[in-house]
């Protein structure tokens, strides 16, 4: 008797977890997940574009001062 309650229980909790699983694979959700997931890598290269440009226009005015160039607004 204990032997099928545990089997049955057992059974409950596989189902559940297996149903859980299902669920989380509905097209729904992958496609939120996806849609997130991308939106958050698009932030990190807007953030990495942003931070790459800026270095390079402080390097290019520090060259610029270096070499005496003037300005980068009145290129010839």
């Amino acid at each position: 008797m204990i032997r099928r309650l545990f089997y049955l229980s057992l059974g409950a909790l596989i189902t559940l977890w297996v149903m859980r699983r299902l669920q989380a694979l509905h097209p729904n959700h992958v496609a939120r997940r996806t849609v997130s997931g991308a939106a958050g890598m698009l932030a990190q290269v807007r953030d990495f574009t942003s931070d790459a440009l800026g270095e390079a226009a402080d390097r290019e005015t520090e060259l610029r001062a270096r070499f005496g160039l003037g300005d980068s607004d009145h290129n010839d």
